[in-house]
């Protein structure tokens, strides 16, 4: 499922549920903004805040959204921990 969470400047947000990979869990996180001829985009995860695909954004820009995901981790955890139906203490403890 794809969350919705922000735009800022023409840039969305969206992403994943909490999903588990080799014991760990994590979420896909996704920039998109549009631009002539389709759109730029930025796909990285939480909770490594780095980005492993991109097109389009320079790497300055890639630094900021790198710092905007940092600065909002715990909303988007939390928020992807609503989606999945557990309570934010459940997954703390």
């Amino acid at each position: 499922m794809k969350n919705y969470f922000s735009t800022m400047d023409d840039t969305v947000l969206t992403f994943s549920d909490i999903e588990e990979r080799n014991g760990f869990d994590e979420i896909t996180v996704y920039f998109e903004r549009p631009n002539e001829t389709g759109f730029d985009f930025a796909e990285g995860r939480l909770p490594d805040n780095l980005f492993y695909k991109s097109f389009g954004f320079s790497e300055d820009e890639l630094l900021q959204l790198e710092r905007y995901l940092r600065n909002n981790a715990p909303l988007i955890w939390e928020i992807a921990n609503e989606k999945a139906g557990e309570p934010i203490a459940k997954t703390i403890a």
